[in-house]
Parts: structure tokens; C-alpha cells; sequence
């Protein structure tokens, strides 16, 4: 797998779902008579509130044959862009650049770009993705696309810690499209969610570390991802070093002249 595809992977899942907002004081241990439509809409009133966006990030990658640690800029203007820069040693290694219309990238090792919409991420993980849904992985938002009715909410347990937190399920389960997803109840923040998809094999698994409040909301340090393509596995970490918010950032991206465009089917 190429630079291009594991960072493409870091962006990939999908949006939540919810009604009118309304303000939920969060616990330490959650509250198992809070309703599914309470809880999502403490999710959706716990978005974060900026217009631009910039970050450090450290991001391990480790597939079969492959392995690579490389240090990443992050910047977003709120509802607009999505610009990435990686980088070893301070050489850039490649850049990403994402619209609501499409997504560009180009590679400095293979001297390839590539412009397309975003059907390329789509078919990495077989669901349909969309700029906002890439937005709100970054930042920790909801990777399932569900609505208080059709959804079942139980307060669990989980690790050795036993850490309290809430677990969202479908009502009704696709056994070919299984979705879950657990939510802090402290923060109402993501903490873990996964799409598995036993006939085509394919599982994914997001896992975020402790949040860090900046400006009155709450930001991941720590996102996981674990993508498992039949017995291929590609594992994902990415540390959040330093967030800043509401600066001026520019978004430079041209793609160098004499690069050949690629494809991916």
C-alpha cells in the first residue's frame, strides 16, 4: 500500500445522524435511562466550534510489507478544505488536498498525482463517503449513520479498566453490514466504531485515545485505525501533537509539472 492510500485510509467513515439539539450534562458512568434521541443529540451539540483549523500530527502506518512513521500537517477551514501534508525529514512526501466537490493528491516518490471525486475513498472502504464525513473523522465525530428510532442504546463496560460508555446498535442488525458504535459519556465524544462485512471479509475499526479540551470543546490526541481486507491487515495510528485554532493558514497545492496521473479501479 502507498503513502497516498494510508493516509486516504485515515480520512475514511461516515456521519451521524440527529435531531434539534439539546444540552446534556455528561458523567463519568453512563446513565442507562438516558434515551437513544438524548444521546445523539448530546453527539451532535458536542461539535466542535471553529473556522479554521491547523495540527501536527505523527501517523505509524504498518501493513504486511510496509512500514513507515512520518510526521503530518493538518489544516482545515471548517465546511471547505481538507489540506494534508506528509513529510520525512521535512521532505514532503505528499499532499491532499479535499473539497465537497472532489479530492486531489500528489506523490513525490512515484511522481503521480491523482484528480478525481470521492468515489476513491468510497471504494476503499465499500461505503459511501462524502467531505463532511471525512471532516468529522478528523475530529472525532460519528462514523455510523443512524437515527434515534432505528438505533438500540445500552451503557457497557469495556477493557480491562471496565471504562464506562454507551453503546449504539442498529435495531435491526445487517449481518452483512454489521455497524456499532460507543460513544464517552463524559464528553459524548466517539470512542470506538466499526463496520464489518463478514461475506466480502472486510472489517474496520476506529478507536480514539483520551480528548483534550481546547476553546470549551473537546479534540481527539490519539485516533486508531484497523482495516482488515480478506487476510490483509493495515494498521493505522495517528497522534495528534499540537491543534490550533482560528489562525490564518494558507492551503498551497500544485501539482508539480510532468507528473503522471493515476487511476484507481
Amino acid at each position: 500500500m502507498k503513502l497516498t492510500h494510508f493516509t486516504l485510509v485515515a480520512l475514511l467513515l461516515v456521519t451521524l445522524g440527529c435531531g434539534t439539539t439539546k444540552s446534556i450534562e455528561g458523567s463519568v458512568i453512563a446513565d442507562k435511562n438516558l434515551s437513544a434521541k438524548a444521546l445523539l443529540n448530546a453527539h451532535k451539540a458536542a461539535s466542535q466550534d471553529f473556522n479554521t483549523l491547523a495540527a501536527r500530527m505523527q501517523v505509524k502506518y504498518e501493513a504486511p510489507n510496509e512500514s513507515q512513521s512520518i510526521t503530518t500537517s493538518l489544516r482545515i477551514r471548517k465546511g471547505s478544505i481538507i489540506w494534508i501534508k506528509a513529510s520525512i525529514l521535512g521532505v514532503t512526501l505528499a499532499k491532499i488536498l479535499i473539497t465537497p466537490e472532489r479530492v486531489r493528491f500528489y506523490e513525490t516518490l512515484s511522481n503521480s498525482y491523482f484528480e478525481g471525486d470521492f468515489s476513491l475513498i468510497s471504494n476503499l472502504l465499500g461505503t459511501q463517503i462524502n467531505f463532511d464525513q471525512v471532516q468529522r473523522l478528523l475530529l472525532g465525530r460519528s462514523i455510523l449513520d443512524v437515527k434515534p428510532k432505528t438505533v438500540s442504546v445500552t451503557p457497557v463496560s469495556v477493557g480491562e479498566s471496565q471504562t464506562s460508555k454507551y453503546r449504539i446498535t442498529p435495531r435491526k442488525q445487517n449481518l452483512n453490514y454489521m455497524l456499532s458504535m460507543l460513544l464517552n459519556p463524559d464528553n459524548f465524544m466517539v470512542h470506538q466504531a466499526q463496520i464489518s462485512q463478514p461475506d466480502a471479509k472486510k472489517n474496520l475499526l476506529v478507536q480514539y485515545g483520551p480528548y483534550q479540551k481546547i476553546e470549551n470543546d473537546y479534540y481527539p490526541t490519539q485516533l486508531g485505525i484497523l482495516a482488515q481486507d480478506g487476510l490483509e491487515q493495515t494498521r493505522i495510528f495517528i497522534r495528534y501533537k499540537k491543534i490550533d485554532l482560528n489562525v490564518s493558514v494558507g492551503f498551497p497545492f500544485n501539482i508539480p509539472k510532468g507528473y503522471t496521473q493515476r487511476s484507481f479501479k
